[in-house]
């Protein structure tokens, strides 16, 4: 047996090796993991590298979890925010957001999403992206914007959505703002098991990426490039006016200074 630790620029993101299996953990839990731009790109980055050539630890399997016991990740930090002045900042994080997706998405390997806690936001769209996903009782799934901030999903990540949860249950996610609970995820097939806490949950994951980890690998690199050529197959529309008149939008920067503010956002359209 073989371990390691990966150090990347970014102590909010732990990256630890065991037998070829990369448990990569955001590590902010006193913020509910919110993701800094640094631990997404870092995590685009171990994604990208695993099963390449340029990959000297052999990563054979990757499982994504969340620190301390409220939630995976509740989303990108609010914080990233409070610079945006107009549409090229929200265009630029849209862009920049879907690279990183999409990174873990044609990751070589297999990626698994081990859940817990809160899953919301950009943790929704990580997990989305993820190959395999496993959550423990606690979990609860939603993508509360109507809510929180105020902005709008890009089309690549309604997408990802719509693929796993169908369009009904999207449109309800974001609409009300409702989060899904374990039972909801298991029965939609986000979902391919409940784990009774959180220590069976990585013990599960674990077992996943081991089993995983002696399947050809060609025939695993062919499947999941496939099943994302076949989600991918039609085009996706222009979505570059609804993200410019969420991200410039008043709401938004109410929503941003509500959040900050620990306050409830006072929406006006606008």
């Amino acid at each position: 047996m073989s371990t390691d630790d990966m150090h990347t620029d970014c102590d909010e993101l732990l990256v630890h090796i065991d037998n070829h299996i990369a448990h990569v953990i955001l590590n902010r839990p006193n913020s509910r993991n919110a993701l800094t731009f640094n631990m997404y790109e870092n995590l685009a980055e171990i994604c990208s590298r695993a099963g390449t050539a340029d990959d000297s630890r052999h990563i054979k399997a990757i499982i994504i979890s969340g620190a301390g016991d409220k939630a995976f990740a509740a989303g990108t930090d609010i914080g990233q925010f409070t610079d945006f002045t107009n549409a090229e900042d929200g265009q630029a994080y849209e862009a920049r957001m879907e690279t990183v997706i999409s990174q873990i998405e044609t990751c070589k390997v297999p990626v698994i999403a081990a859940l817990h806690g809160a899953v919301t936001g950009g943790g929704l769209v990580i997990a989305s992206a993820a190959h395999v996903r496993v959550a423990s009782t606690d979990a609860v799934v939603g993508m509360p914007i109507a809510r929180t901030l105020g902005n709008c999903l890009a089309i690549s990540n309604l997408r990802r959505l719509t693929a796993l949860f169908g369009e009904s249950r999207v449109a309800h996610m974001i609409l009300t703002a409702e989060l899904m609970d374990a039972d909801g995820l298991l029965a939609s097939g986000f979902v391919h098991e409940i784990l009774t806490d959180q220590h069976a949950l990585m013990a599960r994951a674990t077992e996943i990426a081991n089993r995983m980890k002696t399947m050809a690998p060609l025939t695993i690199q062919a499947s999941l490039e496939g099943l994302r050529r076949l989600r991918n197959a039609v085009p996706l529309p222009n979505d570059r006016d609804l993200i410019k008149r969420s991200y410039v939008s008043a709401d938004f920067a109410e929503g941003v200074r509500a959040f900050l503010e620990k306050r409830k956002p006072e929406w006006q359209g606008k």
